[in-house]
């Protein structure tokens, strides 16, 4: 199957997945709105999301799939499957013993984590209590992250896809009861809320479990074992784990800074939800799909079919990011007026909110470009310099977002992780480019600057008719009538874009006959 094919499996259930997200973000929105128990929810659940990244998908798996899928290349599944037995024995055991720890000290995570909280009492209380429901989540994932790397290295993207659905299946089942039951914004609601998020990673896990079997790799549970491949699995890891350390880091002093304005943790949970959606749907599923193709043909010494993997990657990637960042920016206020101006969440809840998608956005194509250019590093089993970036953006982060906070308060740090991706971006790809692992090739020169040309004219259209139509957004209008208007412009933006992309000869029948083929 082509990359490209690949990577639409991929972003067709992650666009599912984000679809329901929204719907279960709306209606959080709705029962929760930006008040002190969204914000306990959010501490809570981004708690096991941030420790998820140092032991799952990103630092673990950054390791774990190229030597798995180097094993199984050359040594045959018999062989992987045995490798891939003892990173889950590990893995395991590893977590078991963080996730009792986590238990016990969730009052001291909290505390550090969103520090402004200690000074409301009900409020902190609440939050250790949904940190302790939603921890478990970390354990179910990082097993979850295991098996797609495994699944993902035999070519078979849609089960690992799929799984995130079940988590908002979950989560808007909880909330479509606790509107039933009319706890509203209360406690109950919270606690209801993070049981799901666990529930639903123990379902993922399952049914990831079950999909590997499927495919012929029935894993065991072994007695863990310090052996000569968990070595080097782990001297491999330890760098993705910095790296995502660093970056989790980034995270949590961001959420230390947001917590000290009232609302504003919410507000960026909001946006942040927002701009997941075309990051999700096209930059994590190129890199999710690109590192095993590039491991595989790196192993196969095709240095020509990894360049144009990687150039056709970005063309993709950039055909459908740069536009959405542009519209995300021309029109943030109609977008999240229709999605989350109901019951709780005010008129001020979505200006606050509006303007800091629009800072997120402006990071968009940058955010896609690192999951395109990191797969060249860690394919060549080097972790250790997308570590060294990740510091360096970081430090960047840190220093906008205390530099920015005082002036234009949750803003400001929306503004300076944009400016920490573009300076990760521009690292990874200088870098890749002098040791000649990434090169342009003249068909993405020759679009790329048409993509640009091509959307800006789109976000200009945007931005007009979002400032013509605002009225039209007023909270005295019928929600059906906002959202007509809201589909309207995105339709428009839509038919303009490629319109454009089309005259200008960006896309045109043959490249998409090219980039749905099966390749041999």
């Amino acid at each position: 199957m082509s990359l490209l094919r690949s990577a639409a499996t991929v972003s067709g259930f992650t666009l599912l997945s984000r679809i329901l997200g929204f719907v279960r973000d709306v209606l959080l929105a709705g029962l929760l709105g930006a008040g002190p128990v969204a914000e306990a929810f959010v501490v809570a659940f981004r708690l096991p999301n941030l420790f998820r990244r140092f032991f799952g998908e990103g630092a673990f798996n950054s390791a774990f799939v190229p030597l798995f899928a180097k094993r199984l290349e050359g040594e045959g599944q018999s062989a992987a499957r045995a490798f891939a037995e003892e990173a889950l024995a590990g893995l395991l055991f590893i977590l078991l013993l963080f996730t009792a720890l986590a238990e016990a000290a969730a009052p001291l995570f909290v505390w550090v984590m969103a520090p402004g909280f200690y000074e409301d009492a009900e409020k902190f209380d609440l939050t250790v209590t949904l940190t302790r429901l939603t921890f478990p989540y970390l354990l179910c994932m990082s097993l979850v992250a295991l098996l797609g790397g495994v699944l993902n290295s035999l070519h078979r993207f849609a089960a690992a896809a799929a799984a995130p659905v079940l988590l908002n299946v979950v989560l808007i089942g909880v909330l479509i009861l606790a509107r039933l039951f009319n706890w509203g914004d209360s406690p109950q609601s919270g606690i209801a809320l993070a049981a799901g998020v666990s529930i639903a990673g123990f379902l993922q896990l399952f049914f990831l479990w079950i999909a590997a079997a499927r495919a012929g790799l029935v894993l065991r549970i072994r007695r863990p074992r310090w052996t000569a491949d968990m070595k080097r699995l782990v001297m491999l890891g330890l760098p993705g784990i910095v790296a995502g350390g660093i970056t989790q880091f980034n995270l949590v002093i961001s959420t230390i800074i947001a917590s000290w304005q009232e609302g504003a943790p919410a507000w960026l949970y909001y946006a942040d939800r927002v701009y997941q959606l075309p990051l999700g749907i096209v930059g994590v599923a190129i890199g999710i799909v690109l590192l095993p193709d590039i491991s595989r043909r790196l192993r196969a010494e095709d240095h020509t079919g990894v360049l144009s993997a990687q150039n056709r990657a970005m063309e993709f990637a950039m055909l459908l990011t740069v536009p959405a960042a542009l519209a995300l920016m021309a029109m943030p206020h109609a977008v999240i007026n229709v999605l989350f101006e109901h019951g709780q969440f005010t008129p001020e809840d979505t200006v606050a909110t509006a303007r800091a998608l629009a800072a997120f956005a402006a990071g968009l194509p940058a955010y896609v470009m690192i999951k395109i250019f990191s797969p060249g590093f860690f394919a060549r089993e080097d972790t250790r310099t997308p570590m060294i970036f990740a510091a360096i953006s970081v430090a960047v982060n840190i220093a906008g977002a205390l530099a920015l906070f005082p002036f234009f308060g949750h803003v400001g740090i929306a503004l300076a992780t944009a400016a920490a991706a573009w300076v990760n971006a521009f690292l990874l790809a200088v870098t890749l480019q002098r040791r000649e692992g990434w090169q342009t090739d003249a068909r993405l020169r020759r679009n790329l600057w048409r993509i640009l040309l091509s959307a800006f004219l789109m976000g200009l259209a945007l931005l007009g008719l979002e400032t013509w139509l605002r009225e039209m957004f007023a909270p005295e209008f019928a929600f059906g009538l906002r959202l007509a208007v809201l589909v309207g412009m995105i339709l428009l933006g839509i038919v303009l874009y490629f319109g454009l992309a089309w005259l200008l000869g960006v896309i045109n029948r043959a490249v998409l006959r090219q980039a749905l083929r099966r390749s041999g």
